[in-house]
């Protein structure tokens, strides 16, 4: 887990090396021992210590490993938000969370840690990729 550049992992990224049940009892094993935090059905990402309050804690801000999961994991397109773009051309000052995600195509899958989740807003074909 430590070598791979990937912060998100799915179960069907380990079944060469065994079958569904065997991975998902090791997957379970690292959430329990704090090397991994499961912030979806299936989602798994790196996770470390906090060195403010001592808790597990993803690598990254979820919405970054959300966008990850999209993209490489389920193939969804992330699209670049109205109120990002309205932000970053200077035309609101109202900064954007980034806990809505704008995607084309239908997601059904919540993606949540803390009690903090990610919503989903489904935009046109014509909306430019996000970065």
């Amino acid at each position: 887990m430590n070598r791979s550049k990937c912060s998100v992992f799915t179960p069907k990224d380990f079944l060469d090396l065994s079958g569904r049940d065997q991975v998902g009892r090791a997957l379970r094993q690292l959430v329990l021992a704090g090397e991994l935090i499961k912030f979806g059905r299936g989602l798994y990402a790196k996770a470390k210590r906090s060195k403010l309050t001592d808790k597990i804690i993803p690598v990254k801000p979820l919405p970054e490993l959300a966008k990850e999961a999209l993209t490489e994991k389920l193939k969804v397109t992330v699209v670049i938000s109205v109120e990002t773009e309205a932000y970053n051309a200077a035309e609101s000052t109202q900064v954007p969370t980034g806990r809505v995600i704008a995607v084309k195509g239908r997601v059904s899958r919540k993606m949540a840690f803390d009690g903090r989740s990610i919503k989903y807003r489904y935009v046109g074909m014509n909306e430019k990729p996000a970065n």
